[in-house]
């Protein structure tokens, strides 16, 4: 499943615009091939990310996988919930098991996203 309304990376983040701020996560493509996720390593709030490099990692029954920043910028929250109930990214990768929230500080990296449809070509390839 792909959302039409989100961005997306090729190492399998989403992104949700809201202003100033992004709500990111990893896609459902993402999780189910991971398999059973076990633990989720969370940024701290107001660590400042940097677009391209590892922020966190999700640990799967399969693999541990580095979370890549899709965009830099300011933690601003984090899905605590995902540190009791690592698995609900499973149940409902684009909903409740979202992992951050950022301030964005260069908006125009997010013209190296991509759209629904790349993203949806991309993991048919």
């Amino acid at each position: 499943m792909v959302k039409d309304n989100l961005l997306y990376t090729e190492t399998h983040e989403w992104i949700e615009v809201l202003g100033d701020e992004a709500v990111i996560g990893i896609t459902d493509y993402a999780q189910h091939e991971l398999g059973d996720i076990v633990y989720v390593e969370l940024p701290e709030i107001e660590d400042e990310i940097s677009k391209g490099e590892g922020f966190g990692s999700i640990e799967a029954v399969k693999a541990v996988e580095d979370i890549i920043a899709p965009l830099s910028g300011e933690v601003i929250a984090i899905n605590e919930d995902l540190e009791d109930a690592p698995e609900t990214i499973n149940n409902d990768a684009f909903g409740d098991g979202w992992i951050m929230k950022i301030r964005i500080s260069d908006k125009d990296e997010l013209e190296d996203l991509l759209t629904a449809e790349q993203y949806s070509q991309l993991i048919k390839g």
